[in-house]
């Protein structure tokens, strides 16, 4: 089996990151012998993802916990700014938990009693603008529950706070106005205070807390004996002499061999915020010390536990029966009678129907591109397309999609013959343009390659029957304002009424 990227270097050891690709913003809970994971989705669908694991280095992505971005109204169209930021998880009374910020309508939660569902319908427990980043915290010796959410500047022109409420038990209800718990404008030096994650442990009420920005920041500790504050606050993490600038914003996690590890992101470009995984312990004034000395491990013993398969999250995709695989999102709430059809035949593969619309000359705009991580640095992805559409305009293809994008695949000519078409848009143009001449497709049928190297270069080739042959230059990946760039499929047709045709992907592969 190909897996681009495993962490688990197959010794005892593992190296970092060891999720490489965009699981932005990850937070984790044990429950048993099992570890979750879930992490930002901002306004794609489905949204949150569910990743397991058992020795908190190989991991499998199991699902997603939420259908549809509500309101789902405000999510018909690519919102990447937008949606879900920075969920937190937890279990408590037998039940799984996710609160999160959406920072244009507040605070949100949903739960099970199973990790794989049915998960509740989304839960407005804070309405407002500039809530986001929540974690719930339910004190089991006390009964108490509270809640803990930072600020965005963008919405409410507040930042560098952490605000706390006590909560009802159930998670549905605040039961006081707020008070800030944490001001860092009074820290010398802290700036963006962000992404709180709200623990109990040695008598403490704990804020794990990161701060000083995505690419450069540090990641915080705070703590105090009463909810309510004062707390007093170190640097626990930070890059130090390492590489892995910007090392904060995860979830501390105790295994069930009584191991403390924290999984944090890395900001990357445009391969977005990877994750990596620390060692943690407590030293004798009862701080938490992460990594070597608070700086980050490049490579290090696993975490104690049964020894598990090598794994990672799956790339390749045969799309049995006609599904895609849980890998991959639309770029928006889904409308699948009007996107989607499957075969009703034997044959595997993913037939997208050519979406008329009047935006076809943009992918950034179109909430029916399927898309998934990249999954590595260095990687080649190869998918094999048909188009089945002899409307002039029709077209499908594969993309690697941010602020800027460029697309490989097959348009229907004015005549309705099928050509191999490259395209691409810079990140400030309206619309794209060729990157490369158009050529014949027999039978309306090609093989297309990305190729990525270091720096997200992609080098872009196509075979129609004659081998493969290079297309147009190398096209350098640019990541949106909070999402890494994104690899593609899909089809369109021009504005108009009728059936435009279908695409068939198979055979999605990608090799490292």
């Amino acid at each position: 089996m190909n897996r681009p990227w495993t962490a688990d270097l197959g010794n005892g050891t593992y190296r970092n990151p060891v999720l490489n690709a965009d699981w932005s913003d990850p937070d984790v809970v044990r429950v048993g012998a099992d570890h979750y994971l879930t992490a930002s989705s901002f306004g794609r669908a489905p949204g949150l993802p569910l990743l397991h694991s058992r020795d908190l280095v190989n991991w499998t992505l199991v699902g997603h916990a939420l259908d549809r971005v509500e309101p789902a109204a405000d999510f018909a169209r690519p919102r990447h700014d937008a949606g879900v930021w920075a969920p937190s998880l937890r279990h408590h009374a037998g039940r799984f938990w996710i609160f999160w910020g959406d920072p244009d309508h507040g605070v949100q939660q949903i739960n099970a009693e199973n990790i794989d569902g049915p998960w509740s319908a989304p839960h407005l427990l804070k309405p407002g603008r500039g809530y986001i980043d929540a974690c719930p915290l339910w004190d089991e010796e006390t009964g108490e529950a509270y809640l803990v959410h930072a600020w965005a500047k963008s919405r409410s022109g507040i930042k560098n706070r952490l605000t706390g409420h006590r909560m009802s038990a159930d998670g549905r209800a605040l039961l006081d106005e707020g008070r800030t718990l944490i001001d860092a404008d009074r820290i010398p030096g802290w700036f963006t205070l962000e992404g709180p994650k709200l623990h109990r442990h040695d008598g403490y009420f704990w804020i794990f807390a990161p701060a000083g920005g995505v690419a450069t920041g540090w990641q915080g500790a705070f703590r105090s004996r009463d909810f309510s504050g004062p707390y007093e606050e170190r640097v626990v993490l930070s890059q130090g002499r390492t590489d892995v600038n910007g090392p904060h914003q995860g979830g501390w996690v105790r295994t069930a061999a009584g191991e403390d590890w924290f999984l944090h992101f890395q900001a990357r470009g445009a391969y977005g915020r990877v994750v990596h995984l620390q060692p943690m312990h407590w030293d004798a004034e009862g701080w938490p010390v992460i990594g070597d000395a608070g700086e980050p491990v490049a490579t290090h013993r696993k975490p104690a536990a049964p020894e598990q398969p090598v794994a990672a999250p799956a790339v390749d995709d045969d799309f049995p029966g006609g599904a895609h695989g849980k890998q991959w999102q639309w770029t928006a709430n889904p409308c699948p009678d009007a996107w989607t059809e499957q075969y009703e035949h034997a044959a595997d593969g993913l037939r997208l129907s050519c979406l008329r619309t009047p935006d076809a000359h943009d992918l950034r705009l179109l909430p029916n591109v399927l898309v998934q991580r990249m999954p590595a640095e260095e990687f080649t992805v190869e998918v094999d397309l048909e188009l089945h559409s002899d409307e002039p305009g029709a077209k499908a293809g594969l993309a690697v999609l941010g602020d800027a994008f460029c697309w490989i695949g097959l348009e229907a000519g004015a005549d309705g013959t099928p050509r191999l078409v490259h395209r691409y848009a810079e990140g400030a143009a309206e619309s794209e343009r060729d990157a490369a001449g158009a050529r014949a497709s027999p039978g309306g049928r090609a093989r297309l390659r990305i190729e990525v190297t270091a720096g997200a270069r992609c080098r872009f080739s196509a075979d129609t029957g004659d081998g493969f042959r290079p297309s147009g230059q190398v096209f350098a990946a640019t990541p949106w304002r909070w999402v890494a760039a994104l690899l593609g499929l899909f089809a369109t047709a021009p504005a108009g009424t009728g059936p435009a045709g279908t695409a068939l992907f198979t055979t999605f592969r990608a090799t490292h």
